[in-house]
């Protein structure tokens, strides 16, 4: 009975655990996916490579709506193994993401995460401020915006208890304004 009890309790974390891995673009779009391409290889030669599908992901600068469709600019940066952008400090470049669709400029809007699988279309070439810069241009097949929490743009002033008795931030000694003060509690060891 207790071997029983146990055995069923493993069973039950381990799927809780794999659930907490979940991808957020569907199973049916990764497979599509040609996992040999990086982004890197594509921005060398996004010609040789049209056609295929690839999983992409980075930060929207900017979105432009047509009669033909939208289009998004979007900075690449790697991905973890649930498809959310990690490290937004560093990119190999940027790309272009077009849709038939309308792509709403509230939702799409320059600073959110994104991750994507697209089909290869070949490239462009756009100014980037004075520079022309050649862009990967890729068709979308399916796309996850990443949401943006409160939490991320920091505690409004003064910080709320029980935060003010361990954020040595509290009284006034970060030197900005208080929407630039670090994130969370500072804990200190005694």
């Amino acid at each position: 009975m207790y071997l029983q009890r146990i055995s069923i309790l493993i069973i039950l974390l381990t799927t809780l655990s794999l659930s907490g891995c979940a991808h957020v673009i569907s199973e049916q779009s990764r497979s599509l996916v040609d996992p040999t391409i990086t982004y890197a290889m594509l921005k060398e030669k996004p010609d040789a490579f049209v056609g295929k599908y690839v999983q992409l992901g980075g930060v929207i600068v900017g979105v432009k709506n047509t009669t033909t469709g939208s289009q998004l600019e979007i900075m690449q940066v790697a991905l973890d193994k649930t498809g959310m952008p990690e490290d937004t400090f560093r990119s190999e470049g940027r790309f272009l993401a077009i849709s038939e669709s309308f792509l709403d400029s509230m939702i799409y809007k320059p600073d959110r995460l994104v991750t994507l699988v697209g089909e290869v279309k070949g490239k462009k070439v756009m100014p980037v401020d004075e520079v022309e810069y050649t862009y990967p241009v890729l068709a979308i097949k399916e796309i996850y915006v990443w949401k943006s929490y409160d939490y991320e743009k920091g505690y409004p002033y003064p910080t709320p208890p029980p935060y003010s008795f361990y954020d040595p931030y509290y009284y006034g000694y970060w030197p900005g304004p208080y929407w630039y003060r670090p994130l969370g509690p500072v804990y200190r060891r005694w």
